[in-house]
């Protein structure tokens, strides 16, 4: 059983696997999202015999909101997490995936690491979110309160079932505006300090996997794509054309990265 004592920050957890597992795997959730989301990866065949632990991110979804809403304290949190499971891989989706880069260049986590669709810098990260963040200055958690009841709506755009879709968009509606507010904001900030941390994660020197789609999730400046390229430690995955949720419409390449990042 996990250590659970020494955290700052309550984790909301789904664990999926046997308890006996050779290796085991920390899932980080994205912005607005939580452990659900994850799912489609926890039901791929080939993970069968793998522990993994899906991890909402400390005031997404629902969950506890937490004291210092910075990405580096939730990164120390999560490297406590990581460690009381006996993690051998972390894989991080959008804002959780700055997380791990995190857990990697500032708490001593020495990977693997699969960030599915991360953010390196300010122009990285989706417009709408930047907007939201300006806008909510003057009118508050407005429109945060807006984003999350059109939740159905963005995940019209998902390739998945209609059920599901209806499934997320419960996930989605639990979050708090307010916390989100608060939680996007530290998160943008973090990239606004950092400039760019595509050479922040090469110089860990841990073996990473940055996965885009081709459309959709958004991507690299191409400073950023030739750091990367150049990293002897980071591949570069990109997907064939458009995807917002990667772990929900391509569970398959996943699952074939976390496999390929335990080998």
């Amino acid at each position: 059983m996990a250590d659970i004592r020494g955290f700052a920050m309550d984790w909301d957890v789904r664990v999926h696997g046997p308890l006996d597992a050779a290796h085991t795997v920390l899932l980080l959730s994205g912005g607005f999202s939580t452990a659900e989301f994850y799912a489609e990866v926890a039901a791929e065949p080939s993970l069968g015999e793998i522990r993994l632990i899906a991890a909402t991110l400390p005031g997404h979804g629902g969950s506890t909101p937490p004291a210092d809403p910075s990405l580096t304290a939730c990164a120390h949190d999560a490297a406590k997490l990581a460690a009381a499971h006996g993690c051998d891989v972390v894989v991080g989706h959008s804002i959780g995936a700055n997380v791990a880069l995190e857990m990697a260049a500032g708490e001593g986590f020495t990977g693997p690491i699969i960030l599915l669709a991360p953010s390196f810098s300010l122009p990285d990260e989706m417009l709408a979110l930047r907007v939201l963040d300006r806008v909510a200055a003057v009118l508050g958690s407005l429109p945060y309160r807006a984003a999350v009841s059109m939740a159905d709506v963005a995940l019209t755009v998902a390739q998945l079932s209609t059920e599901r879709r209806n499934v997320l968009g419960k996930e989605v509606r639990k979050n708090s505006p307010r916390q989100l507010r608060r939680l996007v904001h530290a998160y943008l900030d973090y990239l606004r300090r950092q400039g760019s941390v595509a050479s922040r994660l090469c110089e860990t020197g841990v073996p990473a996997w940055v996965v885009h789609a081709e459309q959709g999730d958004g991507g690299l400046t191409a400073a950023e794509r030739r750091v990367l390229t150049a990293c002897p430690t980071t591949t570069v995955v990109t997907v064939p054309g458009t995807s917002w949720f990667l772990p929900n419409e391509k569970p398959g390449l996943v699952a074939d990265l976390i496999l390929g990042a335990l080998r």
